[in-house]
């Protein structure tokens, strides 16, 4: 069975990402969390987040775009 719950260092894991940049995605609202003890991301939130920044650039948390490339 999948967790239902994961830490900060498992949500960096599993984004491929740091954990601070978890904390950043956390401090602006990109990701929500709960605190149990210490900060956790929901299975269901991490779905969300994927899903509604599909095809974005995050660069820039407080200027979230659409992702493009340059020619």
């Amino acid at each position: 069975m999948e967790p239902v719950l994961y830490t900060v260092s498992e949500t960096a894991e599993l984004l491929k990402i740091n954990r601070n940049s978890v904390y950043d995605l956390l401090k602006h609202n990109v990701i929500r969390g709960l605190k149990l003890g210490s900060l956790k991301i929901t299975r269901d939130e991490l779905m969300r987040f994927l899903e509604n920044n599909n095809g974005k650039d995050l660069s820039n948390l407080q200027d979230i775009k659409e992702l493009t490339f340059e020619k």
